[in-house]
């Protein structure tokens, strides 16, 4: 395993709710280290380790993601 950490900035968060979401979307992530994951809601950031043999982030952030309301 090679594992990085990773914080990503996102759209403001609105709501408490919003962390939840975000935080089981992120942990079902192959590659993504789940006892990691953090969702700040103050910051609208979230920060976890991942394995770079498994999961990509700059893949991820090269493909338009479909907005959190549509996933849940």
């Amino acid at each position: 395993m090679n594992m990085k950490k990773a914080t990503i900035q996102l759209e403001t968060l609105a709501c408490p709710s919003c962390v939840q979401k975000i935080e089981k979307a992120t942990k079902s992530l192959a590659g993504v280290d789940k006892d990691s994951v953090k969702v700040l809601f103050n910051s609208s950031k979230v920060k976890f380790d991942f394995d770079t043999e498994k999961i990509s982030i700059g893949g991820m952030s090269k493909r338009p993601l479909p907005r959190l309301d549509t996933l849940f």
